[in-house]
């Protein structure tokens, strides 16, 4: 069980034991790909040794196997498992939306500036095709990247397709102003959240994205190759899926009537499950590490992490740097950027000592979790002051 700390229920006490963490390191970089809670292992060599009698998995297990996983994502957004569909990654839910959304000759699909590619290229080809241009949102000063995505929608605007957090920095995009702007616009909102679902308390129904979609080897701490897509309820009624396959028609899971083609899918957001969404090793993995997030609390998780970025950015400050206030960023990740450039013997320090986090375009990017501990964050902290 988590340790509970009984001197602010809002803060948890390091959970590195949860963890399999060599005791040398500092991994400051979960925005990159979380390390492996040790009850993730644990279930990933169960499920495969449970794949090595596959005479014991019929229909039901086959497609209901995965259901406590799309509650389990469900939960985090305040919605049920009815929304949730699996996929691979987060291309692949943009692709969904991409596939969807009406989008006419003349119409503007906004993006945010150096926004992760994942949510570009496709709106980049479907404008292509439509007569549509992508309308790209830099931000002003003080990282004003809400402002700045406001000021982009406008009466022609078909699609706005951003993120909670830019991802190189963690500077924040208030999803429900961006969302009611949209909504008065006639434009769809779809939501890459991979940068924020899992730690940062995401409401869909204060959003209503039309597509909300995550990878799931992050801030999820599950295993890579399997993600997530939330559906509003109007897409899960008429959405065209990407795939033709058997397993999201409805009676699928009645094997001896698979030759009775049908028309009609499984109910929910399940039309656009990935084929052979029932990963039979990846999917308890993955419900493993949603178990344990839950029972964190998100909230606590947020304000956990807060507070080692908040030493990041004080300091850091102190030296020169660059960093969102703490009211344009999320809690869980930053980015720091240097006066004069990022001094060379940076990133060759930082892996000398063992110290890891991200070099993100212009930015180092600093993005712990809870089992990082203030020790951690110091040992950075004293690499970057060596050489600045």
């Amino acid at each position: 069980m988590t340790p509970v700390n009984n001197r602010d229920d809002s803060i948890l006490p390091p959970q590195r034991e949860l963890f399999d963490l060599p005791d040398d390191v500092a991994f400051l970089n979960c925005s990159f790909m979380s390390p492996q809670l040790r009850a993730v292992t644990r279930a990933g060599v169960e499920a495969v040794k449970q794949k090595a009698t596959p005479w014991g998995v019929g229909g039901t297990e086959w497609l209901g196997g995965v259901e406590p996983l799309r509650e389990a994502v469900g939960r985090l957004l305040g919605a049920d498992g009815e929304g949730i569909a699996l996929i691979p990654a987060a291309s692949y839910g943009i692709a969904i939306a991409s596939a969807n959304l009406p989008l006419r000759k003349g119409q503007n699909v906004v993006v945010l500036h150096e926004q992760f590619p994942s949510n570009v290229y496709a709106w980049r080809e479907l404008a292509k095709a439509r007569g549509a241009e992508v309308r790209t949102a830099r931000k002003g000063p003080n990282d004003a990247w809400t402002e700045a995505v406001l000021d982009s929608i406008d009466e022609d605007t078909g699609i706005v397709a951003v993120p909670p957090c830019h991802w190189t920095d963690g500077a924040v995009v208030d999803l429900v102003r961006v969302a009611e702007r949209s909504r008065a616009a006639g434009a769809s909102l779809v939501v890459d959240a991979s940068q924020a679902l899992g730690v940062l308390p995401i409401d869909v129904a204060a959003i209503e994205p039309d597509f909300l979609i995550s990878a799931g080897y992050k801030w999820m701490l599950g295993p890579y190759s399997l993600g997530y897509l939330y559906a509003s309820p109007k897409w899960r009624e008429r959405g065209r899926p990407l795939e033709a396959s058997w397993m999201t028609r409805s009676g699928a899971e009645n094997f001896t009537a698979l030759i009775d083609y049908v028309d009609e899918y499984r109910p929910g957001a399940r039309r656009f499950d990935m084929g052979e969404f029932s990963q039979f090793v990846l999917a308890p993995m993955a419900l493993a590490g949603l178990t344990q997030i839950l029972e964190w609390k998100v909230e606590r998780l947020q304000s956990t992490i807060r507070r080692l970025t908040d030493l990041v950015a004080g300091e850091a400050r102190a030296l020169g740097c660059a960093v969102p206030e703490s009211d344009r960023r999320v809690g869980h990740m930053l980015g720091l950027r240097f006066p004069d450039g990022m001094p060379e013997a940076l990133p060759r320090r930082l892996e000398e000592a063992r110290v890891f986090v991200s070099v993100r375009g212009d930015a180092i990017r600093v993005s712990p979790h809870v089992y990082n501990s203030e020790g951690d964050v110091m040992r950075f902290l004293s690499v970057l002051r060596d050489c600045m």
